[in-house]
């Protein structure tokens, strides 16, 4: 399976843990990398994380996350296709870094967007020209991997 993970995701161990969702959403993260290692999904890259990582304040978190995007067996970089695509989904609602992100998924043909953004997901979900299944890390690990 390839997956595609919103910067959230990966910020999302550097968020504060005394939040039990953000806890339970950064232990789910550090359980599909454990996965992603050992070749049970693909990891894809592209320019849009690689761009938002680079916007990070926190130099050294965007150095860990560069390593952690280095799992990746895909890049996708940046083309016509995907502008054209990141516009389209801006004409739905998407706005910005969410309208690229899932342009470059469904470039990279991922199985799987995954996000830990709510507010994402509900404009998804209103919106029905989205090639890829996408869903919050939560209900990812729990209906794709464990198939609860």
């Amino acid at each position: 399976m390839r997956l595609y993970l919103d910067m959230c995701v990966y910020n999302r161990p550097f968020d504060d843990q005394m939040q039990p969702r953000i806890m339970l959403e950064s232990q789910i993260f550090i359980m599909l990398l454990s996965m992603i290692s050992k070749g049970r999904f693909d990891l894809i890259n592209s320019f849009a994380l690689e761009y938002e990582n680079s916007k990070n304040p926190n130099i050294e978190n965007m150095l860990k996350i560069s390593d952690l995007l280095k799992y990746s067996t895909d890049y996708i970089s940046c083309d016509e296709d995907i502008l054209d695509r990141s516009l389209e989904f801006e004409k739905h609602g998407l706005m910005g870094m969410d309208a690229v992100h899932i342009a470059c998924a469904e470039k990279a043909k991922a199985d799987f967007f995954v996000t830990c953004d709510n507010n994402l997901i509900k404009k998804l979900k209103r919106i029905d020209i989205i090639g890829i299944a996408y869903y919050n890390v939560i209900d990812f690990i729990s209906r794709e991997v464990f198939k609860i």
